[in-house]
């Protein structure tokens, strides 16, 4: 069956990634280059570029009707620009712009990186039925994105959602955001990792101080490593709760490398939202796993330039 394609492209400080995707949410076709990071914004396009080129040489680039980006944050949809972070090459960057140029015209839809895993996994996974859902990636930082009344809802900006960046600890930790006591400053991989280091937990032999190393230790019953993930559990528990509180979801996702420990982080999250969400209308709240994985950035561009171009929210998937 003839079937048009969307281009997705998953924009992040490692790596860039595009793919040519059906409207089941398959990826036709794939292509990679590693994000130079630490070179001129001009170079990190030029690796756009050869990722789209890759593509293009496809037989069936000629379906393609759209282009959907996910990028690292901060994102300006509206005046299609990026700045990620971790890129300090962009900042203000017309990728919108620079990405239909490249492409000979196609509509571009731009939405931060969090908004399309949630896209994602609304369309096809943990989240799938849901009208109402926050999705959360927990790993190097902290983003999310919302799905509510049954369509993705990114924002005028393309970051709603971004639940990294609520304060639940007042006078908290300084943020490189600027604010204090975020939920990222809290509970991400490097600072899990921090904060079990300043409270006299030790690497072993190998010397690796990762999250996951700390993850290894809480598993094996080190107290340290326990309490530096239930402080992570009870940060995430804080921002779920207001979250749910303000727009009224009834499922939070949690994704990235961070929620790969598994029960170490769940159950104590489990345990602490039953502290926070407290009104009636958020003790049914849900916490499950992320299920999509490393191609829910793609899938999600894809997801949200197919909702862009049909103005109906997040596409029915195809029987």
């Amino acid at each position: 069956m003839h079937t048009d394609l969307v281009a997705a492209l998953d924009i992040g400080g490692t790596k860039i990634a595009g793919a040519l995707v059906d409207r089941d949410g398959t990826l036709v076709v794939r292509a990679q280059r590693p994000t130079p990071a630490r070179e001129s914004g001009e170079r990190v396009m030029e690796a756009v570029n050869g990722v789209l080129a890759e593509l293009a040489a496809s037989p069936r680039w000629g379906e393609a009707t759209a282009v959907g980006i996910g990028s690292a944050g901060p994102v300006d949809a509206a005046g299609g620009t990026v700045s990620p972070v971790n890129v300090p090459g962009w900042r203000g960057f017309p990728l919108v712009e620079r990405v239909g140029d490249a492409t000979g015209g196609l509509p571009v839809t731009l939405v931060g990186d969090g908004v399309a895993i949630t896209a994602a996994e609304h369309w096809l996974g943990a989240a799938r039925g849901h009208d109402n859902a926050l999705c959360m990636v927990v790993s190097t930082g902290v983003g999310g994105g919302l799905v509510l009344g049954g369509a993705l809802h990114p924002g005028p900006s393309g970051n709603a959602g971004h639940i990294g960046h609520i304060s639940v600890d007042l006078d908290g930790d300084p943020c490189p955001c600027g604010a204090r006591g975020c939920v990222e400053r809290i509970a991400s991989g490097p600072n899990i990792a921090r904060r079990a280091l300043e409270n006299g937990w030790r690497p072993g032999p190998d010397g690796d101080a990762s999250a996951v190393a700390v993850a290894a230790a809480a598993r094996a019953g080190d107290p340290v490593a326990v309490a530096s993930f239930e402080r992570a559990a009870q940060a995430l528990a804080a921002g779920i709760a207001a979250t749910a509180t303000l727009v009224d979801v009834d499922i939070a996702v949690i994704g990235g490398g961070v929620a790969g420990a598994g029960d170490l982080l769940f159950a104590p999250l489990r345990s602490a939202l039953r502290r926070y969400a407290t009104l009636s209308f958020v003790q049914q709240l849900t916490v499950a796993p992320a299920v999509m994985g490393n191609d829910a950035g793609l899938v999600g561009a894809a997801a949200a330039a197919l909702a862009t171009r049909t103005g109906a929210g997040i596409p029915a998937r195809a029987h």
